[in-house]
């Protein structure tokens, strides 16, 4: 038979083991109000913060929903017109323009935003290198009047007599300073009419060179300073 004092001896270790447990339980629910998140819904991540209603763009541009559920451009810039130059499609945005426009700005020494000719472009890629052979017309060599007749009417649709000759007697002529991308630029380099480029931009012409082929090259350049001749328009 148990003694009183052994009763009361356990009646208190009954008592201190739940106290134990009430102290374990609220330190776990205070663990968890501190780390749970106070967000209706979620368990991770806050609530991605409301963006405005009409939100504003550059220059006053905004988006804004229309009655089918998408969404309409308000207020922006009118498109700028390009003038209608024969294949003209290459951007004048200097952040859109491709690499091709970007070698040829250089070559040309030109801004590369008025680099933008994609036919003149893609026919001097083309050609660009090929070496010079006389009375020659294809891939493995051309001459100058035949490189510059196949580029008129390639790019411009303009057809040209065989030799740098005939082709000075078409058109009209025009002066230096009034020269423009496509104009015939002739020069005397063995006698007479004898040698015939295409006009670029910039001074800049592009022939076939009996040293380098096809080739860019610059109206200043002594050599052909000292043999212009003339120049003629005939597109």
């Amino acid at each position: 038979m148990q003694t009183p004092g052994w009763r009361e001896f356990i009646t208190f270790a009954h008592a201190v083991k739940n106290f134990f447990y009430i102290i374990v339980l609220l330190v776990l629910l205070t663990s968890c109000a501190a780390t749970r998140k106070t967000y209706p819904g979620s368990t991770s991540a806050p609530p991605p913060k409301q963006l405005p209603r009409d939100p504003q763009f550059l220059e006053n541009i905004s988006i804004k929903p229309t009655e089918d559920g998408n969404t309409a451009v308000k207020n922006a810039p009118p498109a700028e017109t390009v003038k209608n130059v024969p294949g003209m499609v290459y951007s004048t945005d200097i952040e859109k323009c491709n690499a091709l426009q970007f070698k040829y700005s250089i070559l040309m020494e030109q801004p590369v935003e008025t680099i933008t000719n994609e036919r003149l472009i893609a026919f001097l890629e083309s050609w660009y290198g090929t070496p010079y052979r006389f009375g020659g017309a294809d891939r493995l060599g051309i001459d100058c009047s035949a490189f510059c007749a196949m580029l008129l009417d390639t790019v411009y649709g303009v057809a040209l007599p065989r030799t740098a000759k005939s082709q000075y007697e078409m058109g009209f002529k025009v002066k230096r300073e009034q020269l423009q991308q496509g104009d015939l630029v002739f020069f005397n380099t063995t006698g007479g009419i004898s040698h015939v480029g295409v006009f670029l931009a910039n001074n800049k012409f592009v022939h076939a060179a009996t040293s380098n082929g096809v080739t860019i090259s610059d109206l200043n350049d002594m050599y052909y300073r000292k043999r212009f001749v003339g120049a003629s328009r005939v597109k």
